[in-house]
């Protein structure tokens, strides 16, 4: 099984800066795509960006320009730093991660817990 532990939430002014970390642990066999997907009260879950194997990554036009998400392949850890935060980047940040526990598991993705990123004067 994998478990993923997400750090990094908190409050912060508008025009602030959050870094978020989701680390891997558990019985891991191959780690995939990786991503982070956040929820406003009241609205649905979206995806915010997401990383490859190969370190390709792909972006919400809402943050394009302002986070940026990398990887760490040798700690199983995904990051977004997120620069120029509004207050309608406040939200549930989760992380999602698709791997496979054991050789023969098949592909599966996980959550994280969430992590609350907060945006306000």
């Amino acid at each position: 099984q994998v478990q993923l532990v997400e750090s990094g939430g908190g409050l912060v002014q508008p025009g602030g800066s959050l870094r978020l970390s989701c680390a891997a642990s558990g019985s891991i066999f191959s780690i995939d795509d990786m991503g982070w997907f956040r929820q406003a009260p009241g609205k649905q879950r979206e995806l915010v960006a997401a990383i490859s194997s190969g370190g390709s990554a792909n972006y919400a036009a809402s943050v394009k320009g302002r986070f940026t998400i990398s990887r760490d392949n040798v700690k199983n850890t995904v990051y977004l730093q997120m620069n120029s935060l509004k207050p309608e980047d406040t939200a549930v940040y989760f992380c999602n991660v698709g791997g496979k526990a054991t050789r023969f598991s098949p592909p599966t993705y996980y959550w994280g817990q969430g992590t609350q990123v907060t945006v306000s004067s």
